[in-house]
Order: C-alpha cells, then structure tokens, then sequence
C-alpha cells in the first residue's frame, strides 16, 4: 500500500498530481512540516522523512523520500500509464537527465535567485539552465516532445508556485498553460487541503 506524506499547498501537492496522473491507489497522511510550519522546532512523530520534511511515500514500509526519486519509484511501479519511459524506451535517457537536472541544476539555481545569493558562476549557470529548458520547451510541448512525464510535472509545479522564477518567457506561460489544464491536476487540487 502506497502511503504519500503531505503537507498541503508544498512540494508534495506534486505527487497528489502524479499519483492521480498514474491512477495509482494511495493513501495521503497530511503532517506537519517540522519548523516550517509550527516554528517550534519540534518534529512531527507521524512524518517519516528523516528531514521532516514533505514529500515522503511509503511503499508497504519501504520509506522514499527526495522528489526525483519520488517520480522515478512511481513512473517504474506504474509504467501503464506512460508517464516515465521503461528501460529500453529510447526516452529513458532523456527522462532520467530530466530528473536529476530538475534536482541537481533547476532547483540550487531558482534557490540561489530566490534567496538572492547569486555569485557570477550562479548568474551564468542560471541563464545556461533557462536558455536549454526554454529551447527545448520551444521545439516541443513537453520535456520529452510529444509526450507529457512525470518530469514536466517537477518542473511545471515549481511554476505553479513561484512563475517569476524563470524568466517571462511564452514557452514557459504555454507550458503551465497546458499542464494546469490537465484533468489530473484539478483533480489532485481538490485532495490537496480535503
């Protein structure tokens, strides 16, 4: 049994989304972030993730927590849907570089901006990272062309949450555009705070 840690309206409201994208059964347990939430600094006991942070998913005990890892473990239980290509998939590649490039370079960089500590190695890997999402965004409708992944929705949902974090571009507007129409997405808004 499937069993998704969240907090309303945080980095978990991603996974409600991708869950429902996938059909895939699960349990959500609403928690407490530890000190982002209740600034006590006390840790939610309910909340399994060793950070006590949000998300976190349990698979019959099995504890996964960190967003890439989230995605890649659902698109592989559930590859029905089509929302990670399997191994072998001549997109599997792509997928997985999409992945770890949202957690190692999209991520840190929109971090550094936010927080405005941004050196001139930050500036130049920042403009580097919106010039190949943007390009690639303007060859096709999603990260992987034609095809809509768990990836895009990494991606779009930090959009959701802060747009001015990449520049005003129209293949960024377009992209959330087609992701928020998804009927998924409505869908997972309406569990996000149930």
């Amino acid at each position: 049994m499937l069993t998704l840690f969240h907090a309303p309206r945080s980095r978990s409201t991603r996974f409600i989304w991708l869950l429902e994208e996938l059909g895939a059964p699960c349990e959500i347990r609403k928690v407490d972030v530890y000190r982002a939430v209740s600034n006590t600094g006390a840790r939610d006991p309910a909340n399994p993730h060793p950070h006590g942070q949000v998300p976190a998913l349990t698979d019959d005990g099995v504890l996964i927590t960190e967003s890439a890892a989230i995605a890649l473990y659902l698109t592989d239980k559930f590859p029905a849907a089509g929302l990670g290509p399997t191994v072998g998939d001549p997109l599997r590649g792509p997928y997985l570089s999409w992945l770890a490039y949202y957690a190692g370079v999209l991520e840190p960089a929109v971090t550094n901006l936010w927080k405005q500590r941004q050196d001139d190695q930050d500036k130049a890997q920042y403009q580097t990272m919106d010039e190949r999402l943007r390009a690639t965004l303007e060859a096709s409708p999603w990260l992987l062309g034609e095809r809509f992944s768990a990836a895009d929705i990494l991606f779009v949902s930090l959009l959701q949450f802060a747009r001015q974090m990449l520049p005003p571009h129209k293949a960024y507007d377009e992209w959330l555009a087609r992701a928020n129409a998804r009927p998924a997405l409505a869908r997972a808004l309406a569990k996000d705070d149930a």
